[in-house]
């Protein structure tokens, strides 16, 4: 059965476009870094179109298990490169207080 760990945040509106720059720059560090994300069996992003908030993504991380999960989100934690890069970067786009993190399962 799936596992989803669905991530949601808003974007500083000033920081719109350099944000769009930015996400090619994320998915070629995740491209880069497989032995990060072994774990992960798709990962999507979607931007906000219609009502709610104004800039917010939705990211979702889809993995066969918790513990698949949890094994890749330890592994990037502990990686210094990604966390002092490309994360470093991400947090200086995202509005104070707006970052949240749930895991979901299917019910198939």
């Amino acid at each position: 059965m799936a596992v989803f760990m669905v991530e949601t945040y808003v974007v500083k509106p000033e920081k719109q476009t350099d944000f769009t720059v930015w996400i090619k720059k994320y998915f070629a560090g995740i491209k880069k870094h497989p032995q990060l994300f072994k774990e992960v069996k798709s990962h999507k992003m979607f931007a906000q179109m219609l009502g709610g908030s104004w800039g917010g993504y939705v990211e979702m991380w889809e993995f066969e298990s918790v513990a698949d999960c949890e094994k890749c989100l330890n592994r990037v934690l502990q990686d210094k490169e990604w966390m002092t890069t490309l994360w470093a970067e991400a947090v200086a786009f995202v509005v104070a207080g707006t970052h949240s993190m749930s895991i979901w399962n299917s019910v198939e």
